[in-house]
């Protein structure tokens, strides 16, 4: 039976024929850009609300309760990654537009299907789930001081204030507390309860929107430009390949749990495209490029996650072998 599980199971097949789509629309009817460039903005503020309202905001005190995943998680992702992309990005040409894009999203971690590919690699999604709120915010509060660190002067050259505080508060600060007051309508009412359950259908819908309309709608204007966006490709490739080994080797020096351990890669690896794409449509002319290499890396990442949610537990963080018996031992009873 289809459900919200189904869709989290399933979404990269429903990702795969909502990107077929816009290639179909994008190469086939380029006219068509105009009108679904105009769907940008309501479809990304109803797939960053019902996005928000999976981060468990009224328990926020139960994110603190294993400080030892929280400081991992704080510190992979913002002491680890930064220190990881500067490198990586050293590969890059040395053009703003392709810096400023592979920066933004690779310096923010994920914080919703993150989730899903934890559980489906028989990973603790529970510390993942309780460590999102912190990974929000910390997020949103270090992504200028990291731009300003790695690219100096250039990206005050490059944002226009006004543009960029009014796709903030539009699409990320009001769905924000639009989630956070369902939540705590939610914790108090039977309506709210029921509301939030609804909206439990819509993320992996949303995200193919998502992922429909921005394509159909960039896709005729940056298709010359195409090998430039492609030359981010191995740099996003690269950092699928050394985030899970370096996530790998903290869980193991940290002594963390198979679980742990594997929600530890995951919240390493996967970043968090949904969050910063409103602030790169909001960049300034002559950077239409970003937005392209921001769904770039949705794109390979997404692939990526079909090898690791097998690789995860297959091979870098297998089953502890007594716990693996102790399975076996309760499938054979």
């Amino acid at each position: 039976m289809i459900g919200p599980r189904w869709l989290q199971r399933h979404q990269i097949a429903v990702y795969a024929v909502a990107v077929l789509l816009a290639l179909g629309i994008g190469l086939g009817r380029p006219a068509a850009a105009s009108f679904f460039e105009r769907l940008i903005t309501p479809v990304l503020a109803v797939l960053l609300y019902v996005t928000f309202l999976e981060i468990p905001f009224v328990r926020f005190r139960r994110a603190v309760t294993n400080g030892r995943f929280m400081a991992a998680a704080l510190g992979m992702n913002f002491l680890v990654v930064p220190a990881v992309v500067y490198g990586l990005t050293r590969l890059l040409p040395q053009e703003p537009v392709l810096l400023v894009g592979a920066f933004m999203v690779l310096l923010t971690p994920c914080i919703d299907y993150v989730i899903a590919f934890t559980d489906l690699a028989d990973g603790d999604a529970e510390q993942i789930t309780a460590a999102t709120p912190a990974l929000l915010l910390v997020q949103l509060l270090l992504l200028p001081a990291y731009l300003w660190l790695f690219m100096g002067r250039r990206i005050a050259d490059i944002v226009d204030p006004g543009p960029f505080v009014e796709a903030f508060a539009t699409l990320i600060g009001l769905p924000l507390a639009l989630a956070w007051l369902t939540e705590v309508w939610a914790a108090r009412a039977g309506p709210g309860r029921r509301f939030q359950s609804a909206m439990g259908w819509l993320p992996v819908p949303m995200m193919a929107a998502t992922l429909l309309v921005v394509i159909a709608s960039q896709l005729p204007r940056v298709q010359d430009s195409i090998g430039r966006i492609a030359s981010v490709v191995p740099v996003y490739v690269a950092f699928l390949v050394v985030m899970p080994l370096l996530g790998r080797f903290v869980a193991n020096r940290l002594g963390m749990a198979t679980g742990e351990a594997r929600a530890l890669v995951f919240t390493a690896t996967t970043r968090n495209s949904l969050v910063v794409l409103p602030l790169a449509l909001a960049l300034p002319a002559g950077y239409e490029l970003v937005p392209a290499v921001v769904v770039t890396q949705t794109l390979v990442e997404l692939a990526g996650m079909v090898v690791l949610t097998r690789a995860v537990p297959a091979w870098l963080v297998p089953e502890e072998p007594s716990r693996a018996f102790g399975r076996l031992v309760l499938r054979n009873d």
